[in-house]
């Protein structure tokens, strides 16, 4: 395929365009920026004792994305690799011991690896490897640097987890079954109508994208999905099957190595939800593939109520500490989130595989993960546990203690507001065994807490010691007050080895470790920060706060661009992403920090700042109990923005009479709104969003109500209906293959007909192959392109108001 290249220049001239174009380069000030390689990730070995720098690749080109792509019920597969139509593209490898000793991985030409993963002893990682036709597993030795592919493993990475550690020594890989056969043709007619039928029963479902269509997707799913888990020796190659193939969605190794737990998708399909909801069996199987225990049997979950779950067991998993025990939840309440109870859910526990389950632990709200890497927090005793709850209503969350005993009531440790940033006292930090599982990290009884320490005059990331006893904390790190400061890793103990991640206005973000050393301390830089934008560096940000005409705090970041002289008002950048808040309290709360690097990357709106203009953060907060907020959305919305430029132009550096307001996916639903129902306005930028809210009738966002229990709410809050009153110019950018619920492309097309149709100025730009958010270097070029030759026509030179 070729790529047609096309100065911005070029868009200037147009005024009225149809048809496809070439893909417009953005300003050598931006283009310079994305040429430069992102900041790399850093992976701390089990053991301790190394750790691996990972660099990748930030922008594949179009011609990757073009790649075949078949969409299949909430999955979308590469059929030439029976992977996922995008993955990790690492392109460089180094590994570096403690002493700072480095060796550097050799990367294979022509193969695309992903990331990589850890042997439980820290001896060797695994890797898997695409090329044109398949994926392979590589497995590299960290004491050499070798790394090499396994003979004869063709992996299936469709769906589930393809690749995991058994043992030191043993991978789990979904393998693509030896004798599957050819892929399933296409009838030369359909052999009949497509027939849905209610019973009816209620069944709401929210706006689905890559559902089944007809019974040629049924056989494709199940062709691609399918696969043989086996377990393969990295020694020998050996390969032993565990069972008969299956549609297998997720599948994880016990603790002792001996057993799988994994989940097997099974008919009937279905044609308006995704796999997710699709029947399922939890089941455990030895080595041999033997079904050991069956955990649960669930049907097509097509009933669900808003917000809902499953009744019987859901989130089960390996207890860490035991041989093969499993932990899961049940629902006390039906799993509908309507119902009055006392108490919804209970922890359920199965000690051993020949046990009988225990109700363990009752919670009155809804349960929660810990974190987004941990579910229920066990200790290394294997008796105790961290388990969190919540309450919808009141967006409230509790972090209990708990004995893993029948009826054991839980001791709350924090309890706050989800939404309230300064009492958020960090997350509990784990710490891997010896088998790869992972337990909190306790000291002394002292929980490890990282958080990111968010204050009214920005964040300041720490690392803390909480007494459980007695709930005293002692601090262990905390950024600096003028810099940026985040614990990446723990190795070992908090108090004598860290990973640290720093950055500040003038310093790249880069990797420190930080080790105990004669009373104090020794580092070295293990990743070199690299300053992709020099001229940046004289650009200034500063966090404002204030407040609406209500009296509702809001704040914005401020970005002002180099050389800007004090007093001058530029034309302006407001960027935004509503948030839905049920205290006022906290909804002005401060998020992120004035001491960061800039350094924009991908279509971000931070790239104005190399055209002069001031560029604008601001929190939308819409404030109000969960089941209503939305009733004022539109006017919470102006009076937001109304604050927010009222003050940037007090400041003396925001010129009220020109300004763009621009946003993505909610974002974007928030642009088209202010654009309708304000003139605060000379232009606006929606990306990949929502228009009209009875395309999504089962709810959205944080919206509950369906439709037809609230119609004057859902038409109220789309600006399609009100494409008449969109009387400044508006930029519409979607990715032709979005896959988000709910933001099909035909959302932006129909807004663009309708305010097109009503005399309005409008352009749309559909991006070949671009999902939800864009990846390929061409499409990020010709989105800045064309976001920042549309501002420039329409704010920056922007005339007097008629």
């Amino acid at each position: 395929m070729r790529t047609l290249l096309v100065s911005a220049i070029a868009l200037l001239a147009v005024t009225h365009a149809d048809g496809q174009t070439g893909y417009l380069q953005p300003p050598k000030a931006v283009a310079d920026v994305l040429a430069a390689p992102p900041a790399p990730d850093v992976s701390v070995s089990p053991a301790r004792d190394r750790v691996l720098i990972v660099q990748k690749d930030r922008y594949p080109p179009i011609t990757e994305l073009a790649e075949p792509m078949l969409k299949l019920a909430g999955l979308r597969i590469n059929p030439r690799t029976n992977g996922k139509s995008k993955a990790d593209r690492v392109s460089n490898l180094l590994l570096v011991t403690l002493d700072g000793t480095k060796l550097a991985v050799p990367m294979e030409v022509g193969i695309r690896f992903g990331t990589p993963r850890w042997s439980p002893d820290g001896k060797r990682f695994a890797v898997l490897g695409t090329y044109d036709k398949g994926i392979s597993v590589w497995v590299c030795d960290v004491a050499t640097a070798r790394i090499a592919p396994i003979p004869g493993v063709v992996v299936n990475a469709a769906i589930g987890t393809p690749l995991q550690w058994a043992t030191a020594d043993e991978l789990l890989v979904q393998t693509i079954p030896t004798d599957r056969g050819p892929m399933p043709t296409a009838p030369p007619a359909p052999p009949g109508p497509v027939v849905q039928e209610s019973t009816g029963k209620a069944g709401p479902v929210r706006t689905l994208q890559d559902l089944l269509q007809n019974a040629h997707d049924e056989a494709l799913f199940a062709y691609y999905c399918t696969s043989q888990l086996a377990y393969v020796r990295v020694d020998s190659g050996r390969v032993r099957p565990v069972g008969a193939p299956a549609i297998v969605s997720a599948c994880d190794v016990s603790p002792d190595g001996n057993h799988v737990l994994l989940t097997r998708v099974n008919r009937p399909f279905s044609y308006l939800h995704s796999y997710g909801s699709f029947p399922k069996t939890v089941e455990v199987r030895d080595r041999t593939g033997k079904v050991v225990t069956t955990v649960t049997d669930n049907p097509l979950q097509d009933r669900l109520p808003i917000e809902g779950v499953i009744t019987g067991p859901r989130s089960v998993q390996w207890i860490p500490t035991a041989p093969a025990g499993l932990f899961w939840i049940e629902a006390l309440d039906g799993g509908d989130p309507r119902v009055k109870a006392e108490a919804r859910d209970a922890v359920v526990v199965l000690p051993t595989l020949d046990a009988s389950p225990t109700k363990a632990i009752t919670l009155t709200h809804r349960y929660a993960a810990l974190s987004t890497a941990v579910g229920i927090g066990f200790f290394a005793d294997g008796k105790r546990v961290l388990v969190k709850d919540y309450d919808r209503e009141r967006k409230w969350s509790r972090t209990m203690l708990a004995e893993l005993t029948a009826g054991g009531k839980p001791k709350v440790l924090f309890e706050r507001s989800t939404q309230d940033l300064y009492g958020n006292p960090g997350l509990p930090l784990t710490r891997p065994l010896s088998n790869g599982q992972r337990v909190l990290h306790e000291i002394d009884g002292q929980l490890v807490l990282s958080g990111l320490g968010a204050s009214p005059t920005g964040e300041r990331p720490f690392l803390r010691l909480h007494r459980i006893a007695d709930g005293n904390t002692v601090t262990l790190f905390e950024s600096p007050a003028t810099a940026y400061h985040k614990v990446a890793a723990v190795l070992d103990d908090p108090r004598k080895a860290l990973l640290i991640d720093r950055e500040s206005p003038t310093e790249p973000p880069h990797t420190v470790l930080r080790l105990a050393h004669a009373g104090g301390f020794k580092e070295f830089k293990l990743t070199e920060g690299r300053d992709p934008a020099p001229a940046l560096r004289k650009a200034a940000r500063q966090i404002v706060t204030t407040k609406r005409a209500d009296g509702t705090a809001i704040n914005f970041t401020l970005h002002l661009p180099p050389g800007h002289a004090t007093g001058q008002k530029l034309p302006a950048v407001f960027y935004a992403y509503p948030t839905e808040f049920a205290d006022a309290d906290v909804a002005g709360q401060v998020k992120g920090s004035p001491f960061r690097f800039t350094s924009p990357s991908g279509y971000s709106h931070l790239f104005f700042l190399t055209q002069g203009y001031a560029v604008m953060e601001v929190s939308m907060p819409v404030v109000g109990p969960p089941a209503s907020a939305n009733d004022t959305f539109v006017e919470q919305l102006a009076a937001n923005a109304r604050a927010a430029i009222e003050k940037g132009a007090e400041l003396g550096a925001v010129d009220p009479a020109r300004v763009g307001v621009m946003g993505h996916s909610y974002g974007a639903f928030m642009t088209a709104n202010l654009l309708a129902h304000s003139d605060l306005f000379r232009a606006g930028i929606a990306r990949s969003g929502a228009y009209n809210r009875t395309l999504t009738p089962f709810g959205f966002q944080n919206e509950r109500r369906t439709f037809w229990e609230a119609p004057d709410v859902y038409g109220k809050m789309s600006p399609f209906n009100f494409a008449h009153r969109i009387n400044e110019p508006l930029l519409l950018i979607h990715g032709a293959a979005d896959d988000n619920p709910g933001t099909f492309p035909v959302q932006s097309e129909r807004l663009y007909q309708a305010v097109r149709g009503n005399g309005g100025t409008c352009r749309l730009v559909l991006l070949p192959h671009e999902a939800h958010g864009y990846e390929a270097r061409e499409s990020v070029g010709h989105v800045l392109a064309e976001q920042i030759a549309w501002f420039d026509r329409h704010v920056k030179a922007a005339g007097p108001r008629k």
